[in-house]
């Protein structure tokens, strides 16, 4: 064993002081937030309103497909649901189609009710 004393190393101290670095801490924030605002002063908030409500129509439609495709795929989950539904599919197309288009009459009012939707919502 060696009975030789070890160095103590007195803590050295910074040149600046606590109260500097706050002065220099409280003029680095000025600067930041007085660009922030001159950057915000810059933007059309106009724009921002319809990017806003794109946006959130987007977030909407999202949300509403990931709820339907877990929906779809609970009912599929069941065995006999998907071949009842794809069969009440058929019905109702069939049903549909001897309402509409057994006749050329029938035909011709169809195609006269599209015309005229289509001249409503599209022109």
């Amino acid at each position: 064993m060696i009975d030789s004393p070890t160095e103590v190393k007195e803590p050295t101290q910074d040149v600046t002081t606590p109260d500097g670095e706050g002065v220099a801490f409280a003029e680095r924030y000025s600067e930041v937030i007085g660009k922030v605002n001159e950057t915000l002063d810059r933007v059309d908030w106009s724009q921002v309103g319809r990017i806003g409500k794109a946006t959130g129509v987007l977030v909407a439609v999202i949300v509403a497909q990931i709820l339907i495709k877990g929906v779809l795929d609970t009912i599929n989950l069941l065995p006999i649901v998907p071949g009842l539904l794809e069969l009440l599919g058929l019905v109702v197309v069939g049903t549909w189609s001897w309402n509409n288009l057994t006749t050329g009459e029938k035909r011709t009012a169809l195609m006269e009710k599209i015309q005229a939707l289509r001249k409503e919502y599209l022109s």
